[in-house]
């Protein structure tokens, strides 16, 4: 019985991209509770970086959509978490971009 090997070479997407941008905004939302709608958001952003929301880009930009209202309406929001914010919006953005033109699947 033989075992499957691990790829050695990966090919570097705007998807990676933006995993990274989520994870980002997340490590920010944990760092610095107490802003309101802080848990809310932190809930929301667990859910746009679910499998489920990976596999279904328009999904993940509804989670997207949600979690932006929240930190948007909330008292002092940190810069850190708003910066991330914006940087997760251009990454979306580009994905969807890529996914229109056949750059990714």
């Amino acid at each position: 019985m033989g075992f499957s090997t691990e790829p050695t070479a990966y090919e570097k997407t705007i998807l990676s991209d933006l995993q990274g941008a989520w994870q980002c905004l997340r490590d920010d939302v944990a760092a610095h509770p107490g802003f309101e709608g802080w848990e809310r958001a932190l809930f929301h952003i667990d859910e746009a970086m679910s499998w489920e929301a990976v596999r279904n880009l328009q999904q993940m930009q509804r989670s997207l959509v949600l979690v932006r209202n929240i930190l948007q309406q909330g008292d002092e929001v940190p810069l850190a978490v708003t910066e991330s914010l914006d940087a997760v919006n251009g990454f979306m953005d580009e994905t969807l971009d890529a996914l229109a033109q056949g750059e990714i699947d």
